[in-house]
Formats: C-alpha cells, structure tokens, sequence
C-alpha cells in the first residue's frame, strides 16, 4: 500500500468553494470530502480518475452539469453585467465636457483617428472640443508617456460614435467596465463554484463607486484593469486544462507500463505542449503593458504564479524531481508563451508611430548615432530613446497635486480623486435651493473597500495555514498591482491608480462571504444563518451605493446633501 494524496486541487488546501453545490464544501471548507479516502491502492495511483481527483478534486466540466444549471452559469453573470451596464450607460453624457485626466486621453485618441498618433493642441483646445469641435488639432507632434492601447480603445468609441460627444468619448470606457463584470463573474464562478458567490462578486464591482466613476470617464486605468482580469482568467483555464493534459499524459504511460510510469517517466513528468490559454494571457498581458507600463508588474506576478501552480502539479501527480521538471517542462515554455508574446503585441499597438513621418522622435536615430546599437533599424532606435524618455519622466514625476495620494492611503479611501465638481446657480436644472452641488468623486463604497481590506487578513491565514490556492492567486492579485508602488515612495501618485486591481478585492471579499455561507453539509440553522447575513451586507452595500451615487454620476444635488457625503475631511 501506498499513501497517494486525493486533496482537492492536489495541494492540500481548502477545497474550492460551493456554496450549495453538490460537493458539500464552501470558499473556506476545509480539508478533503470523506467520500474520497487519503489511501488508495498502488494499482489505482496512476490513473486517469485518481490523478485527476489529486489535480482538480471534484471539479466538473462544463458539459457535466445539467443544462438548466448551464443557463444559469450563462444567465448569473450576464445579470449582473447587465446591471453594472445601466449603471455607466445612463446619463454617460453628463457632464457634457472634459473632466480630469479626459483633457489629455480623449484628445489624444481623437489624435489617433486622424493621424494614427499624437499631436498638438493650440490653447483653449478644451472650449472647442467641449463644443463639439475637435477639428482644430495641429499639424505638430506631441510629446506623450503613455503607451497607445488605451487610447486606440478610447479612439474606437469615437469612431463608432463620433468625437463631437461625450458619449463617443466615454463609450468605451463604460462597455470595457461593464465587460469586467461580466468577467469577474465568471471568474468567481470558476474560483468558487458557486452561483451566488459568483452573482456576489459580479454585483458587488457593478456598484462600488470607485469602478463606475472610472467606467464612465476615459481614463487609461479602467483599459488596464480589464486586461489584467482577462489575463487572470485565461490562466485559470490554463491552470485546469494543463492539470488535465498532465493527468492525461501520465495516465497513458502508466497504462503503456502495466499500471505504473517508468522511473525515468516519474523523474520529471511529461511534455505538456503548446497550452494557448497561456497564449492567450500573453496576449491580454501585452495589451495591459500597452496600457500603462505598470502592466509589467502583472506580467511578471502573472508568470511567476502560473509556474507555481504547474510545480505543484508535478509535486501532487508523484513526479520526483518536480523542481527540476517543472522549471524546464513548464516555467521555459511558460516564458515563451508569455514574455514574447505580450512583448510583440506591444510592440504591434506602437504600428501608428512605426507608420507615422512627423510622431514625437520617429526621425530621432537619422540624427542621433547609437555606438554599439547601429545594427537596429531606425525606427527601433527611435522608439528606443522614446521609451528612455518616458521612463525618466516617470521617474522624476513628483510636483505636487491637491489630490495626490500615497499608496498607503488607497485601502481605507484615504485621499479619493476629484473628477469634476461644479456649483450650479438656483433655477439651473436640479437646482431649486439657494447653493448646489454637481460633483464626480472616484471614491470607492467604503462598506465595501473596508470589508475587502478585513479580508486581506482572512486570505493570508487562508492561503498559510490552511494552503488554499485560490487564496493565494486573489493575493498575488492585489499583490501585482498594490506593492510595487511602495518602490516609488517620491512619485506623485493617485487613488484611482487602484482600480487595476479592484476585482481582487471584491474576489477576497467575496472568498470572505464564502466561509460565511457556510458549507452545504452544515446544519439548516447554520446555513440559514450564513445566508442572512451574506444577503444583508449586499443589500448594505446597495443601499450605500445608492447614497453615494450622486457624488458618483454628477447629479446636482444641494450643497448640504453633498457636503453629508464627504465623510472624511480628506474627500474634500
């Protein structure tokens, strides 16, 4: 007899959450299910079922439930989605003109429709364009740090739309934060197995404020955050599909070798191939990096964390030299799939430039010898010292800014981000008392953001004590988009920074609203119990957003009812 670890997931940990489903367990259930026993005979350890009951516990493909849990697996997300879509969708056009950081995006997409990359602007270009009148740009180039994906998104909406409203300007920031409902939903469902949880975290980013005011103005941050998650969930389904082709694999030599791997076979494992799902998340990854260069940091979270998971694999199916034959069988290949690829969908959002005569520094190498670098072609060079430049303008970024806001503040809604905050005279529209407010506050729903950092706390006992892996991945999450700001202590930053890692937040809170829940096989009382108070702090937090929402979507309001909403000094 030999001792062969049957854990869900293969890890030890938690098993994945169900709230309700037939597994019996939730987002906290703790240890394996009694119907499947930690030892198992020799003969059965190298089998297709017991390698996969080690590497996937009782997770179920899509075509095993029955087909009314199916609809529902569609139907839970697309509603949530679908009510995060009012929500950015209605009144998107207030307030008619540029607010914010828009005066720099929107033009510059604008731009981008035109011309194919930036160019100058002659003063009070915001009057005309507020106007409706974007035809005054200049023949000039202009100098910009950002990378062009974002504002090629931005430039997508007015080109459907028009440039001439602000709804063309703001559409693709609100379908592209409404698509990330829809995507943290069905990547909570994956996580959590779980149609309430799933519904939990789609509802839950649909109406914090924070989310919405970034959905519905065109800022770059929103563009970022969806292809970060998107990123997130191609590894999810490369976190499965590559346990499956393992389980597979080893499963067919062992059968080939009378029931058992050969001692060379269980070294280091087997080949897994080309695994396009890590393709893919390359693919989202360069179109994070392409932008806002802060993308790097979840590339390099991302890749590190897929690596993990496939050591581990090995680990769990018996593979000896798991180390070893993780890194070469699955990190090197994991690098190709990732680094280069997202390196060549960056490089491909720069086309504009590349085909451009006039962009800021496309003719810099003509004039500019590069010793020991000569062999590139021009245009490489050019868009080589390009990036030297911004990088150095990103380092020394540090003038002061009424609403700049360290990176420690950001988890407690410390320093939130005024868009937009305008008094309208009585007799305007909406204003029928003496003093009103029309307002735009990037501040999150603090029952929320608050809840979220609580359960930070949960997830790092979860993921060290109880070795939960979903714990650990909402971790790296918020880890990959978080942390790396604490390097640049000098650097003006700002609160809104953090909607690029704003569903992690609402997947640890939603973990968090797992273990409330309870498991299936708990007593009704306990269940019943779990259930109030999980549907009570979602209707809180609706209600809350509802009270907020006016200093979220520039309502007018009277400066009273605006002034009860700020409820820290710093939010004004």
């Amino acid at each position: 007899m030999t001792q062969t670890s049957t854990r869900p997931g293969g890890t030890g940990q938690a098993a994945p959450a169900a709230s309700g489903d037939e597994t019996g367990r939730t987002a906290g259930g703790s240890g394996s299910s009694p119907r499947r026993p930690w030892v198992s005979r020799p003969a059965d350890a190298f089998t297709v079922e017991s390698l996969l009951a080690r590497l996937l516990g009782s997770a179920r493909g899509w075509r095993d439930y029955p087909p009314s849990l199916r609809l529902w697996f569609l139907l839970v997300p697309v509603l949530t989605a679908l009510a995060g879509g009012i929500l950015r969708f209605v009144r998107l056009e207030a307030p008619p003109k540029l607010v914010f950081d828009e005066t720099y995006y929107v033009k510059d997409a604008y731009s981008y429709l035109v011309s194919g990359y930036e160019r100058g602007w002659p003063d009070k270009a915001n009057d005309a364009f507020n106007a409706g009148n974007p035809g005054v740009l200049l023949d000039s180039p202009e100098y910009v740090v950002h990378p062009p994906v974002g504002k090629w998104m931005i430039a997508a909406g007015m080109g459907i739309f028009g440039p001439d409203n602000p709804f063309g300007w703001r559409f693709a920031a609100a379908l592209t934060g409404t698509l990330s409902i829809l995507l943290l939903s069905l990547i909570a469902l994956k996580l959590f197995r779980s149609l309430p949880l799933a519904g939990a975290a789609g509802l839950l980013l649909a109406v914090d404020g924070h989310h919405l005011v970034m959905s519905r103005t065109s800022l770059l941050d929103i563009f970022l955050m969806f292809w970060v998650l998107a990123a997130f969930g191609a590894l999810l389904l490369d976190r499965d599909s590559g346990r499956r082709r393992l389980a597979l694999r080893l499963a067919r030599a062992a059968a080939d070798n009378g029931g058992r791997p050969t001692t060379g076979q269980l070294l280091s494992g087997p080949w897994l191939g080309i695994r396009w799902w890590r393709v893919a998340a390359g693919i989202c990854l360069g179109l994070a990096v392409g932008t806002k260069w802060s993308g790097l940091f979840f590339l390099a979270g991302f890749g590190l964390l897929t690596v993990l998971w496939d050591l581990n694999a090995r680990r769990v199916a018996g593979m000896r030299g798991w180390i070893s034959g993780g890194i070469i069988k699955d990190g090197i290949p994991a690098f190709i799939s990732m680094v280069p690829v997202a390196g060549l969908v960056y490089a491909a959002s720069w086309t504009g430039w590349f085909r451009s005569e006039n962009a800021y520094f496309r003719r810099w190498a003509q004039s500019n010898a590069s010793p020991g670098w000569d062999w590139l072609p021009d245009a490489v060079r050019s868009l080589a010292h390009y990036h030297r430049e911004a990088y150095t303008f990103h380092q020394g970024l540090g003038s002061d800014h009424p609403y700049e806001a360290s990176a420690w503040s950001w988890l407690v809604l410390g320093r939130p981000t005024s868009f937009f905050y305008e008094t309208p005279p009585q007799g305007s529209p909406g204003c029928a008392v003496e003093k009103c407010t029309s307002a735009i506050l990037s501040v999150g729903n603090p029952l929320i953001w608050w809840g979220a950092v609580i359960s930070l706390v949960v997830l790092l006992f979860w993921w060290a004590g109880r070795r939960d892996w979903r714990a650990g991945a909402i971790l790296a999450g918020v880890g990959a988009g978080y942390l790396p700001w604490f390097l640049y202590p000098e650097r003006t930053m700002f609160y809104f920074y953090a909607v690029s890692f704003e569903p992690f937040l609402i997947l640890a809170l939603v973990y968090c609203l797992g273990l409330v829940l309870g498991r299936a096989s708990d007593p009704p009382w306990r269940r019943r119990s779990g259930l109030y108070l999980v549907a009570l702090f979602i209707a809180a937090a609706i209600l809350l957003s509802a009270f907020f929402y006016p200093v979220w979507a520039a309502e007018t309001i009277p400066y009273d009812a605006w002034k009860v909403r700020m409820w820290m000094p710093s939010w004004i």
